[in-house]
């Protein structure tokens, strides 16, 4: 039966169900939008629906690597709870997203790319997960990163299963001339850690915008002021304060947390003297679970008793 395209998103936006899962309860019902929607009910197809005000800020991160290790993705995929997100069925499905976000780079593309053995797009996959788990359940973002010569190294803290967990690090490391795999990764993989514990913003000096080092100095020349110092006295304070703020959020400038006292700038120096290589770092992504989701905190007692009242 031909389902028209406008019948569809009338049901789709009446029940906030999947496009494929309102086409095939129009089939279903023979194009009866109000046996549709019961149809949709008792299949539990409109619970996402209902969920989807509610903050997701748990869930987990993933990543996928290129068989290659040129290219990875990194995704985030929040749940309300961490029991949902411990679920079997919750894992498979980001792992899936995972591996389909090597090929798009965009959320949108993601959600609109179809899920491996199903007629599903990912978004109608995560509107069934939603009805399955009973909770909402959020693609929230991804990113890709790839090098010409080298590898993307990769690393998961707290992970629950490989490649996936709470905090997801990639690093690109580049190389100007063929070199070992194997140390590659071995830098690869101590950066990416330092990363994930030293939590930089930037990935050198100069990759610092200029207006946020000008909003910087502003502020530091403003609590000088404020304590009385003379202008002069303020701008070595502030030559001194903005070179400690480099070393606190340039990945280059900091101090390497595996040894405690070298800049990661000069460790990766010292690393090709030593192995003969010509590494260096182009990139990197964090991810944090829940990083910046503003979580609503309620009292289950205090909630009912609002009601009552």
């Amino acid at each position: 039966m031909d389902v028209s395209a406008k019948l569809v998103k009338e049901l789709r936006d009446k029940t906030g169900a999947g496009m494929m899962d309102c086409k095939r309860a129009l089939i279903e019902t023979e194009c009866n939008l109000e046996a549709a929607t019961e149809y949709l009910r008792k299949k539990g197809l409109m619970d996402a629906a209902k969920k989807s005000s509610r903050t997701t800020a748990d869930g987990l991160i993933a990543f996928s690597l290129s068989p290659d290790r040129r290219k990875a993705s990194i995704i985030e995929v929040n749940s309300e709870t961490d029991f949902v997100a411990r679920n079997d069925k919750f894992q498979e499905v980001v792992s899936g997203i995972a591996n389909i976000s090597l090929a798009h780079e965009s959320s949108d593309a993601v959600l609109g790319a179809k899920f491996p053995d199903t007629d599903r797009t990912v978004r109608e996959e995560l509107d069934l997960l939603i009805s399955l788990v009973g909770e909402n359940v959020n693609f929230r973002r991804c990113q890709q990163l790839s090098v010409n010569h080298g590898a993307v190294s990769a690393y998961m803290h707290g992970a629950v299963k490989p490649g996936m967990g709470k905090i997801g690090v990639l690093v690109a490391i580049e190389s100007e001339k063929p070199c070992d795999p194997g140390k590659v990764d071995e830098l690869g993989k101590k950066l990416a850690m330092h990363i994930a514990a030293a939590n930089p913003s930037y990935l050198c000096q100069k990759c610092v915008p200029p207006e946020v080092i000008a909003k910087e100095k502003e502020i530091i020349l403003a609590q000088a002021a404020e304590n009385g110092k003379a202008p002069d006295i303020a701008e070595k304070m502030a030559e001194g304060r903005i070179k400690k703020f480099f070393e606190e959020c340039a990945l280059l400038e900091q101090i390497f947390v595996i040894d405690g006292k070298t800049k990661v700038g000069a460790y990766i120096e010292n690393f090709n003297k030593t192995n003969g290589t010509t590494l260096s770092v182009s990139s990197f992504i964090k991810y944090v679970l829940g990083e910046g989701i503003n979580k609503q905190e309620t009292n289950f007692a205090e909630e009912v008793q609002s009601f009552i009242k």
